[in-house]
């Protein structure tokens, strides 16, 4: 007998469409689409994908309740053996719906659950609470992630102990597991001693926490004499929103001509973001992107002038190297403008 399974992947991998149809509800199929038939390859008929759900991506974003109470509904009916998502690779709204709904399942109906996603998806925040395989950053990796996510689901419906997270493929949870090494610590210590030496690989055994630090600009001596800048991860764009900057985990970031705008009125601005209560941010858009207490400050000498462009997007659930990507992008124009000084507000 074969074990059952349940398959969610997103509207892109269901051949459905790409952010287009990123809106469509959660549609439940039966069997496997897409993915599934790499993981049913690698089973070899001791398990099989019984239904698969499909679900866009926008839409888990915008109305994550009611998609998470409608496929839980679904789950229980089928009652599979295990609920697999993914794998979402590095598409940061993908990794957060694959992460969450994984993550309600096991909770709410006590299922093994199991995805896959790069290391650096929002969504492999969630690590230590499901096991998500780390894959690459793109759907190109499919053909290495399906055989390691396929062995580690049998493991799982078998009811078998899992082995480290460097044997298994998954993204270290903070459990660790023992194991016997071949060769006693200070032989390898000695190795990787020379690798690095060398210049040659090696992987240390005592990986340490990779901290971001940024080194403060120099202080600005006149500020009566400056150009500033603002730029937001809140958000801000044109009412209508006419790039399409998306809700949760912002795939590219906007630049506006404020050129002439003393404030930004409810008529004409408005916040894309989908992580706090809009209300406030379009009934006064000025309190995330304060463009007219800059222009108050241009007009009394406080400062030299406000740049004519603002830069902004969605911080919520956006990866962090796609931030710092939109960041290294509009940075290199702002100092092509002559920008002194940069304003980033946040919600």
């Amino acid at each position: 007998m074969s074990y059952r399974v349940v398959h969610y992947i997103n509207q892109f991998f269901a051949n459905v469409g790409g952010e287009e149809m990123a809106h469509i509800a959660p549609e439940l199929r039966e069997g496997k689409v897409g993915p599934g038939l790499a993981f049913e390859t690698q089973w070899k008929g001791e398990a099989v994908i019984v239904n698969t759900i499909v679900c866009g991506d926008s839409y888990f974003a915008e109305h994550e309740k009611e998609a998470k109470e409608q496929i839980l509904a679904w789950v229980k009916e089928i009652n599979p053996d295990l609920f697999i998502a993914g794998p979402a690779f590095n598409a940061g709204r993908y990794g957060y719906a694959c992460a969450n709904i994984a993550l309600e399942v096991q909770t709410v109906l006590d299922i093994p659950v199991l995805t896959g996603m790069y290391k650096e998806n929002p969504g492999a925040d969630m690590k230590d609470k499901i096991l998500i395989v780390e894959t690459a950053n793109s759907a190109a990796g499919m053909r290495k992630a399906a055989p390691t996510m396929a062995k580690l689901a049998m493991k799982l419906m078998k009811g078998e102990e899992l082995a480290a997270s460097c044997v298994d493929g998954y993204l270290p949870n903070g459990i660790r597991r023992n194991f016997f090494e071949k060769e006693r610590g200070a032989k390898r210590a000695v190795k990787m001693l020379l690798a690095k030496l060398n210049d040659q690989p090696f992987v240390t055994e005592f990986p340490m926490p990779d901290f971001d630090r940024v080194e403060p600009g120099k202080a600005i001596a006149d500020m009566s004499k400056a150009t500033v800048a603002l730029c937001t991860s809140g958000g801000i764009v044109p009412k209508g929103n006419p790039d399409h900057i998306e809700s949760s985990s912002a795939s590219h970031y906007g630049e506006y001509d404020i050129e002439g705008v003393e404030t930004l009125t409810a008529e004409g601005w408005a916040t894309a973001h989908g992580g706090y209560d809009p209300v406030y941010a379009n009934d006064e858009p000025n309190r995330v992107l304060p463009v007219d207490v800059l222009r108050q400050m241009e007009k009394e000498g406080k400062i030299g002038k406000l740049h004519r462009y603002f830069y902004t997007t969605v911080g919520n659930g956006t990866a962090v190297a796609s931030s710092k990507a939109f960041a290294a992008e509009y940075a290199q124009k702002l100092l092509r403008d002559g920008v002194h000084a940069v304003i980033m507000t946040s919600t």
